[in-house]
């Protein structure tokens, strides 16, 4: 089966890695070479028995084969002008049966829509970073999209060994962003406050929320916990929670200093080669505990696309 890639950015090198190890025909498009040559050597990199791609600098360009591609995933930077030039791109090369779907973080089918001459065919894929690790996709079907064409997405990333989620109403942040911003609220009070440093924080986060969370979710655990235990600690808790309607100064303060996280090197942490080799450790391992984790609910979906030709 084939899939291609509008955007040769950090989320579009790992989409393609990803379904190029689920053994999907990978095409990448970007109009700029010096994009298309870094996706070229990651993907030489992270899967070096081939380059495992076709690249080209616009839709135009693939060969007439990948005029029938089922999927087209948009991870072009998050600017709607960008996006629009994207999608209006790939419903002029690639068949109206080909399924386009937009990797955006935030805005919504609606906007994207605008313009579109089928935008039944669209729907939101929210992947999260690092693309070809991280299982979940949220989906959110566009204007006009029906249920078919939503499971029929559904099931080409479940063949590729993803977890679906549908969203049944669109809400700005979606699922994941909300919850994380919520959290991130919270953690950036008790910060700013004084409570606990970035990384003391982070080790609490780390071994108590986040590890019951990867194996139960919220409600399974506090199900597990007791509801009413949750209600009488939610009942004078709440009240004390930090309610702010806006970023607070340790986040706005060191991204106008430039310290915006990994990619400049500086953010809450200082990013020095022994940090950076940890931090890769660590997505290995996570990497090999999600392939272990999901076997047992991405065989669930992927049994669904059993009977799926190629096409």
């Amino acid at each position: 089966m084939q899939v291609a890639i509008m955007g040769a950015g950090v989320m579009g090198q790992r989409l393609a890695a990803h379904f190029a190890r689920a053994g999907f025909a990978v095409a990448v498009i970007d109009p700029l070479p010096e994009s298309l040559e870094k996706a070229d050597a990651f993907l030489k990199e992270v899967l070096p028995e081939a380059g495992r791609a076709v690249f080209a600098a616009a839709p135009m360009g693939l060969p007439d084969g990948w005029r029938g591609c089922p999927l087209v995933i948009e991870a072009v930077p998050e600017k709607l002008a960008i996006k629009h030039a994207a999608l209006a791109a790939a419903e002029e090369f690639f068949t109206p049966q080909t399924l386009i779907a937009s990797n955006t973080s935030g805005l919504t089918t609606a906007d994207l829509a605008a313009g579109m001459r089928a935008p039944q065919r669209l729907a939101i894929a929210h992947f999260f970073n690092p693309a070809d690790v991280i299982p979940v996709v949220e989906l959110i079907a566009g204007p006009g999209m029906d249920e078919a064409r939503l499971q029929e997405l559904a099931a080409i990333l479940a063949r590729s060994g993803k977890l679906p989620a549908i969203l049944r109403q669109e809400v700005p942040g979606f699922v994941a962003n909300r919850i994380q911003h919520a959290m991130m609220r919270e953690c950036l009070h008790l910060l700013e406050t004084g409570v606990a440093d970035a990384e003391t924080l982070d080790r609490i986060l780390r071994w108590s929320i986040g590890a019951r969370m990867a194996f139960f979710g919220p409600f399974l655990q506090r199900d597990l916990n007791g509801l009413d235990t949750h209600l009488s600690i939610a009942d004078y808790l709440y009240p004390q929670l930090s309610a702010t309607h806006t970023p607070a100064e340790p986040l706005r303060s060191r991204v106008a200093a430039g310290k915006t996280g990994r990619k400049a090197g500086r953010g809450f942490y200082a990013w020095d080669g022994p940090r950076e080799a940890a931090v890769r450790a660590a997505e290995a391992d996570l990497a090999a505990l999600i392939t272990t984790m999901t076997a047992r609910e991405s065989a669930g979906y992927r049994s669904q696309t059993e009977g799926m030709e190629d096409e």
